[in-house]
């Protein structure tokens, strides 16, 4: 059994950076540094950092492997459901995919009343609003709680430093984001790989509370899932046997993603105006451990540990160096 010691050899190992100068056309996104092959393909590396509130706060032991496997995971469990980008894995954290002309609008899904960030809507009920994302909320609800239906609220993609920002289908439509086909397809895209990671998820003993999606199209016009899928980077998970009890008492559930550290920093500072305080090496550990048990108990597979000893990059540099 993994434990926080164990993995404290690994916070000399980590990947807070993989900018390749032999690979073309680098491109670095919040949390994957990406390289645009001339025929086509691209390949997306998955580092250690950790973004949240719109910036990147710290990096966590193998968080960019474990990303890259539950991704892998989910996009083989619902390729029946949705075509996405995948070619191969020529690294436990890297990904060679068809690139895409991703969409402009982030597809976040939602089962609960729950959230702390600007795009949340619990924060926006709390305050007192009921017409969110241009749906009528009804008065009574509680954090936590499950709503009546599964919502879309979609946002933005936020771009040099800028914030996400709700939108309603109208905004969408109406400024030219997406045609009405291209909303509808998406929008029951979306609510279909929902469905079949909530699904998944409670088999595992998880509750899949809320999720975010990329989409693209391709040459042919045909939407594409990209990016990541049911990730705890993308993605709330709570633990399912005692969120009913912990719910009941007034108690947080019990989380199984990165929320967990987003609850540490907004305990402590406004993180879209303060400056980040630092994070205790403990409070690192914790996170990746929760990545790690995440990992296992999706996938139901043992996490592979990399190596302390061999750097993560030059690793990659030596599983890449075809494509240089």
């Amino acid at each position: 059994m993994l434990d926080r010691e164990k993995l404290a050899a690994f916070l000399g190992n980590l990947l807070p950076d993989a900018t390749i100068a032999e690979l073309p056309n680098h491109y670095r996104g919040k949390v994957r540094d990406n390289y645009d092959l001339a025929d086509g393909r691209r390949i997306i590396i998955a580092t250690d950092r950790l973004s949240a509130f719109d910036r990147i706060i710290t990096a966590i032991p193998c968080k960019g492997q474990v990303l890259t496997q539950i991704a892998r995971f989910w996009f083989e469990a619902t390729r029946d459901v949705c075509p996405n980008h995948v070619i191969e894995y020529p690294d436990p954290n890297v990904v060679l995919c068809r690139r895409l002309a991703i969409l402009p609008v982030e597809i976040v899904v939602r089962d609960y009343l729950t959230g702390t960030t600007g795009t949340s809507i619990w924060p926006m009920y709390r305050a007192g609003r009921r017409e969110i994302y241009g749906i009528r909320f009804p008065d009574g609800l509680r954090e936590n709680q499950k709503l009546p239906l599964t919502v879309i609220t979609p946002t933005t993609k936020a771009v040099d430093g800028s914030h996400d920002e709700p939108l309603t289908p109208g905004d969408i439509i109406g400024r030219g984001l997406l045609t009405s086909e291209q909303w509808r397809e998406v929008s029951e895209l979306a609510l279909a790989l929902f469905a079949r990671g909530r699904a998944i998820a409670a088999e595992r003993g998880l509750i899949l509370v809320d999720t975010k999606y990329e989409f693209g199209s391709d040459a042919s016009g045909r939407i594409i899932l990209g990016d990541e899928i049911h990730t705890p980077d993308s993605s709330r998970y709570w633990i399912r046997d005692n969120y009913e009890r912990r719910f009941a008492a007034g108690e947080p559930p019990e989380p199984l993603d990165k929320d967990f550290l987003r609850r540490w920093v907004t305990a402590r500072c406004d993180p879209y105006r303060d400056p980040i305080p630092e994070i205790p090496r403990e409070i690192i550990l914790d996170t990746a451990l929760l990545y790690i048990m995440a990992f296992e108990t999706i996938t139901g597979q043992e996490f592979q540990m990399p190596s302390p000893d061999m750097p993560i990059l030059s690793r990659i540099c030596a599983n890449l160096a075809q494509y240089f």
